[in-house]
């Protein structure tokens, strides 16, 4: 064996190791292979062979492949493997980009046609050497065309947090740590609140270059933006983090951690209304995707916020006047019904809107006599739809154009209607205050983004009528249960949104409590106060 490579076996295993002067011109094949190469011969030619590789090949192989990437052989190493193109740029990338010196690879015991390692490797950069330490694994195949053994060729076999899209990378990164603290200073970490984690995760990304801090030097996989680290590796250097004040509280995004837990498949978001700022969001579960703000599903009676409005503009409606609230309603041969079936007769508007009487909203429809109306109402008083700058992706809601059946659909929240919960906390945050306030997590002066503007604002008489069948709705409606021991000025909207596939229906609850809303929904919760409710009530006694 060539000076500063050497191959041993330790407690029965094989240990390849690449030293010395590091990844210079090592050749291992006739060294570890015996110059036989692989597969057997017969008569000078290789014999193709079939079936299933056996545990001598599948060791064969790896040692060969580990001791070809220990010694930083990219061509070599490649063509052990089923995809030499994609391998040879990740073994040679794992010292060019990674900027790994030295490797030690030590295979553990075989299990089928697996083989785990362990690396431990060192990673050198402008003159300063760390060491890295992790365990992967790879698998041995067949090889279609030739019958030899090869490795199954996966990113994840370099590092089990490598992707197709990722590169491995040594060196500053972009993103600078970021110390995000909440509206009064309060630290915010993933470990403390972890709903939190994919936001941070974002504003990190965004802002990392924007809050006073300083990059470190890292060992990355950068899967995006060209030098922001997706995860951290090894830190060589540590950044200086910036301090990033966000919008959250943090005794509020603690009662909403608790809240979602009891749920599965529940979220929740706070919005102050007078403002518009976020004061928490929270899903179960707490990693992945962020539904809160980027969900998009039906909302159910909660968007009745938004069709009440818009009945009370067009004065075809008033909270103390009477209307009808049948068991079933037709529009253009569809037929609508309430809840269990139920049916109130002539009562106030009011109570309609507080009991949710579905029939009581698409009787209206004929008057309204514009199947464009409620997505304008919803646009150009409650902000929906219009690209809103919260300071991470989120979703602004949508409420398509429809006709006949499908547009009475929408005038319960059903249908083509897209919301999620930060769209319906806005919502009822507007209902609150009278005016649209976009929602947001960091402040636009941060990055000079522009807000969201609705085009008008509750007309006052509106929005009066609107707060009191929402007071009502907490007090003696559907939504009474679930606020009863929320105090201040308070106001509530329930919501079932049915779900195609789905036995029970989505619990959806928007509530508000002086200057504090709140929007939940629990997947499959049932009704809107058994479920949503609790959670929000949770969420606004915190505020």
């Amino acid at each position: 064996m060539r000076s500063g490579v050497k191959v041993a076996i330790v407690g029965g295993v094989f240990v390849v190791v690449a030293s010395g002067v590091g990844y210079g011109g090592y050749n291992l094949w006739q060294g570890i292979n015996g110059g036989s190469g692989v597969g057997t011969r017969s008569g000078g030619a290789e014999e193709k062979r079939s079936g299933p590789v056996t545990g001598d090949e599948v060791e064969s192989a790896a040692k060969e492949f580990l001791a070809a990437w220990a010694a930083g052989e990219s061509d070599r190493a490649a063509q052990l493997t089923n995809n030499p193109v994609e391998a040879g740029h990740a073994v040679l990338n794992y010292r060019e980009g990674a900027k790994v010196s030295r490797a030690e690879i030590t295979p553990g015991k075989v299990v089928g046609a697996t083989v785990p390692f362990t690396v431990s490797a060192t990673v050198t950069y402008e003159g300063q050497s760390k060491p890295w330490t992790y365990s992967s694994e790879l698998t041995v195949v067949r090889g279609l065309t030739t019958g030899r053994p090869l490795v199954d060729w996966k990113p994840a076999v370099i590092h089990p947090k490598l992707t197709k899209d990722g590169t491995l990378r040594t060196g500053e990164a972009k993103a600078g740590a970021v110390k995000a603290v909440d509206r009064k200073g309060v630290e915010l970490t993933k470990e403390r609140f972890p709903s939190l984690g994919p936001v941070l995760d974002q504003l990190r990304e965004k802002y990392g270059t924007k809050t006073g801090g300083e990059p470190g030097i890292e060992t990355f996989v950068e899967s995006g933006t060209e030098g922001v680290a997706d995860s951290t590796l090894v830190t060589h250097v540590q950044g200086k983090p910036g301090r990033l004040q966000t919008t959250i509280d943090a005794n509020v995004q603690a009662a909403a951690e608790r809240a979602v837990k009891q749920h599965p498949g529940a979220s929740v978001v706070a919005i102050k209304p007078s403002t518009g700022e976020v004061r928490a969001v929270a899903n179960n579960p707490a990693a992945g995707f962020n539904t809160a703000f980027e969900g998009k599903q039906a909302p159910g009676s909660t968007l009745k916020i938004v069709t009440a409005a818009l009945l009370l503009e067009k004065g075809l409606v008033k909270a103390d006047q009477v209307t009808e609230c049948p068991k079933n309603a037709m529009y253009y041969g569809r037929t609508f019904h309430n809840l269990k079936g139920f049916e109130l007769g002539n009562v106030p508007f009011s109570r309609s809107f507080a009991k949710s009487c579905n029939t009581a909203f698409i009787k209206k429809i004929d008057d309204v006599n514009d199947d464009s109306a409620l997505g304008k109402e919803a646009r150009d008083v409650f902000g929906i739809g219009l690209d809103w700058k919260t300071g991470i992706t989120s979703f602004d809601g949508s409420i398509p154009e429809e006709t006949g059946g499908e547009a009475a659909a929408q005038y319960i929240g059903q249908g083509t209607v897209q919301m999620n919960v930060l769209n319906i906390a806005s919502i009822t945050a507007t209902a609150k205050y009278g005016t649209f306030k976009q929602p947001f997590l960091v402040s636009k002066e941060l990055d000079g983004r522009t807000f969201a503007e609705a085009a008008r604002s509750l007309p006052n008489s509106v929005g009066r009528q609107l707060r009191a069948m929402m007071r009502a709705t907490a007090t003696n409606g559907t939504g009474a249960k679930a606020m009863a021991s929320v105090g201040g000025d308070k106001g509530a909207k329930t919501g079932s949104a049915e779900v195609g596939g789905q036995e029970t229906s989505n619990s959806w609850f928007a509530g508000y409590s002086d200057d504090l809303a709140a929007a939940a929904v629990v997947q499959e919760g049932g009704h809107g106060g058994d479920s949503g409710g609790p959670v929000v009530a949770s969420v606004l006694k915190a505020g």
